[in-house]
């Protein structure tokens, strides 16, 4: 239910916040008083887009808050999740939304910012509104299919169909993507096999890039690596000023030094350290000068190699990793047209299977449905009759979309049925759609004995009834009040009312009023006690000491 409502700078209202009751509420006022302001607001916070006039005079931003308890709304924890919001705390959920003059629009749920699509899907799980308009939902056939459905208890054999014709769905869309024109088909064949061979034909292995550029670099340059080692075997014993034989003169003139002075030894053996680290050398640059061969065979074999490497890297990808990647796609795309005939008849066994499946779940449903028809048209006969229809008639109109046209394209989730609502307010009359219905009034009768059989069906929390008593009044009206407190023993419902017994019916009863403090018109709204009940019933019905009376009995009565 909808515990606590905060407005601040909506139209008349400077900052208001109403404390709101469980059951039937009913708001009454003078007409031009505000009671508007609260629909208003609650469109606002439910997700309804901004009118900027809206705000009040004088001020820069306007701010509707809005606090529902939902302990019995299981699907709203999921719904939180799957939006990045955060969870309720002590079940309860916050609405805030604020827009300013500028044009800035802010909204929050649970203190978390969220778009106004999201505000709008979660409004239309917490509240159903019923304004001068709203009853026209009921002339669409998906919604009136929706009543049925939801009267029969059938939103389960409904899941299960929509959930099969979502695979029905998917199927389609997998045999979609085989079936080409063959031209297309053949193009995409050929470029598949050309870039496979193409990469499998390289052989690649992952890694070797860097090592076949080592070795293409020392085969290109392997004449200039050889002259540059024999150059510096030269210079290390070959020349006569060599390395070595300037070590042999250096080493005698050390051997006398130490023989001369016995404590300079470690200064021979240091000479004869590095004789031998010449020594080794020139032996690793010996083996190093032999291992190279000068081979035009391997270095056009190299240059080849990296030319591959080249070539493939500028076609497939900017590594030979990416490049192997893109052979592995390539290689499974090529699988999967090669296997298309494969496929399509797989495909098309497993439609065939499904569309069986569809059809008996369909007409399963459509049985049900057939079933339910009567006993919503009685249920819906009775609850017009204490509207003031006493003799009228309901009755579904359902009709089925033969197999042989049933899978002509696209599925609808809800079945093969399409319905129509029809109605016959007096006896003699042929029963019409309700689309055909011209008067407001009894569209709005008729949507209220809806309402009040779907009660207990019904999963949204709270219902929005603003003046939708129009044109009733007398013995109708009682009952339309009778209708609210039903519907208000299931679910927590608003009405705002200009007659003395729909209000009269009301478990919580508020008023709004209009007015004038130094200089500015303010609407403001207030529960009404038992005494002030009487005082504002009596308003409704014309005052005086009869209308009083009237009001006392009224009360009585609801009580």
């Amino acid at each position: 239910m909808l515990t606590t409502l905060r407005i601040k700078n909506l139209a008349l209202v400077p900052d208001l916040t109403l404390e709101l009751a469980p059951g039937y509420n009913a708001i009454t006022g003078e007409t031009g008083a505000g009671k508007s302001v609260i629909i208003g607001a609650l469109n606002l916070v439910l997700g309804e887009r901004a009118d900027r006039t809206l705000i009040r005079s004088g001020a820069d931003a306007c701010t509707v808050e809005a606090v529902f308890t939902t302990k019995e709304l299981r699907e709203l924890p999921a719904f939180l999740e799957e939006n990045g919001l955060e969870p309720c705390e002590e079940h309860q959920l916050v609405l805030k939304r604020t827009f300013t003059s500028a044009g800035a629009n802010r909204q929050f749920i649970n203190g978390s910012p969220a778009t106004l699509a999201v505000l709008g899907s979660l409004g239309e799980m917490l509240v159903d509104m019923h304004g001068p308009h709203d009853h026209q939902s009921l002339l669409n056939s998906a919604k009136q299919l929706e009543i049925l459905d939801a009267y029969g208890e059938l939103t389960k054999q409904r899941a299960v169909f929509a959930e099969k014709a979502a695979l029905r769905t998917d199927l389609l869309r997998q045999k979609s993507e085989l079936i080409i024109d063959e031209r297309t088909y053949a193009q995409q064949l050929d470029l598949l096999r050309f870039q496979v061979k193409e990469i499998t034909g390289a052989k690649l292995i992952p890694g070797e890039e860097a090592q076949v550029e080592t070795d293409y670099a020392r085969a290109s340059n392997a004449a200039r690596l050889i002259e540059l080692a024999q150059s510096a075997l030269a210079g290390l014993a070959e020349d006569e000023s060599s390395i070595l034989n300037q070590a042999g003169a250096v080493g005698r003139s050390l051997q006398e030094l130490s023989r001369l002075d016995p404590g300079a030894e470690n200064i021979t053996e240091l000479h004869t350290q590095l004789v031998n680290t010449v020594r080794d050398l020139q032996r690793e640059l010996s083996h190093y000068a032999d291992a190279i061969e000068i081979d035009p065979a391997r270095l056009h074999e190299l240059e080849q190699r990296v030319n591959v490497i080249q070539s493939l890297k500028r076609k497939y990808g900017a590594t030979l990793d990416e490049v192997i990647q893109f052979g592995n796609e390539a290689r499974a795309k090529l699988q999967a047209l090669e296997s298309r005939d494969t496929d399509l008849e797989r495909l098309n066994s497993d439609l065939r299977k499904l569309e069986d499946d569809l059809w008996k779940a369909g007409s399963e449903l459509s049985a049900a449905r057939r079933k339910v028809i009567p006993k919503l048209s009685k249920a819906v006969a009775k609850q017009l009759a204490e509207l003031g229809f006493k003799q009228s008639s309901v009755d579904v109109q359902l009709t089925t979309t033969p197999r042989d046209k049933s899978f002509d394209g696209s599925l609808h989730s809800t079945g093969f049925d399409t319905v129509e609502f029809l109605f016959a307010p007096n006896p003699g009359e042929p029963a019409r759609p309700l689309r055909a219905i011209a008067s407001s009034g009894e569209l709005a009768r008729v949507m209220l004995a809806l309402k009040t059989v779907l009660a207990s069906q019904d999963s949204i929390p709270l219902l929005v009834f603003d003046e939708v008593d129009a044109n009733v009044g007398g013995e109708t009206a009682a009952a339309v009040g009778e209708k609210m407190r039903q519907i208000g023993a299931q679910r927590q419902v608003f009405c705002i009312s200009h007659l003395a017994q729909v209000a009269a019916a009301a478990s919580t009863h508020y008023v709004v009023s209009k007015d004038v403090t130094d200089g500015r018109t303010i609407s403001s709204i207030r529960q009404l006690d038992s005494k002030s009940r009487v005082v504002e019933i009596t308003r409704m019905l014309g005052g005086g000491d009869a209308a009083k009376k009237h009001a006392e009995a009224l009360l009585k009565a609801s009580r």
